[in-house]
């Protein structure tokens, strides 16, 4: 018997892992709500779901951070379908810098975007969610919710954020138990996220070995959606760092900013001061994938910089 089209929100859906959410659940042929700040690149999105097999799609531009914009996302598609099955909270943004580097404004904004624009969501789709007393909520957190990282306090902030919110919208939710809650945590992952970030630090940021696919990461998050056990994190990698975080705090901490210059930077481009797509979408960068080539062979080219000391350039 074929499967009745889901209805599946997806916030930040115009490129990355809400892309290739929005993409799988096209290919089995759900209704999808695609929400993200640029219209352009949502429409891009939109029309390549619909080939894809989508059964239908409805765009929402829609700044999470803004909860009047979110409530009239969850009531367009209210209005078109009558109910949610599925939604997917992983609008967010990066920014790079130590807390007394970044401006307040971009500090606030990775804030608003990554944690208060999940509770945005939440509020206005939970009482759908617990009317039905059915359907799922699902959480893209991050490795980072569960460590801390060098320059990179805004968006461990918020993603620690994310992982209580995850947790106390399943203790305030137990009296319906047809509503799933799940949390994704992926570790590095091949998505334009690096290269959009804010950055107010000294290099620039790319995606750590071993780095998912975002097909990979979606297909997870789908997953969670039908059974929430399947959530958590993604990729061996993250356990480890995870133990070293809790278990080793005094060799972690020493080690952390040594290894993540090699590892989670590039240290060859210059890097360009300002808020990236934090403050506004640039969403004609928007796309699938980051592209910032093997994750290898950027450490390589690291070693070699570290090596010869070759200073970072900045252009601010």
């Amino acid at each position: 018997m074929p499967q009745t089209p889901q209805v599946v929100l997806v916030t930040g859906a115009s490129s990355g892992i809400g892309e290739a959410t929005a993409r799988l659940a096209a290919a089995r042929g759900d209704h999808l709500v695609l929400l993200a700040r640029g219209e352009d690149a949502l429409e891009r999105v939109a029309s390549e779901c619909g080939a894809i097999g989508a059964a239908s799609v409805l765009v929402c531009p829609t700044d999470v951070a803004i909860d009047g914009e979110v409530q009239s996302a969850v009531e367009a598609a209210m209005a078109r379908h009558g109910r949610l099955d599925v939604v997917v909270s992983n609008a967010g943004v990066v920014a790079y810098g130590a807390v007394d580097a970044l401006p307040s404004e971009v500090f606030d904004a990775v804030l608003s975007t990554n944690l208060v624009g999940a509770v945005n969501l939440a509020r206005h789709a939970l009482p759908v969610l617990r009317e039905q007393d059915a359907g799922s909520f699902v959480l893209v957190g991050s490795l980072l919710g569960h460590i801390a990282a060098p320059q990179m306090a805004a968006y461990v902030v918020s993603k620690w954020g994310v992982r209580g919110l995850f947790r106390q919208l399943r203790v305030d939710n137990r009296d319906r138990p047809g509503v799933r809650f799940a949390y994704i945590a992926p570790g590095g992952v091949d998505t334009p996220i690096y290269l959009l970030a804010a950055n107010y630090s000294d290099s620039v940021g790319r995606p750590p070995f071993p780095v998912a696919s975002p097909e990979h990461v979606a297909a997870r998050t789908l997953s969670a959606a039908e059974q929430p056990w399947r959530g958590g994190q993604v990729g061996a990698a993250n356990n480890v760092i995870r133990f070293g975080f809790v278990a080793l705090p005094w060799v972690y901490d020493r080690m952390v900013s040594p290894l993540f210059r090699v590892v989670a930077q590039d240290l060859v481009p210059a890097v360009v001061h300002g808020p990236g797509n934090v403050l506004d979408s640039l969403q004609e960068e928007h796309d699938l994938r980051g592209n910032q080539g093997s994750a290898l062979l950027g450490i390589a080219r690291n070693v070699g910089v570290l090596a010869r000391g070759q200073a970072t350039r900045v252009t601010r």
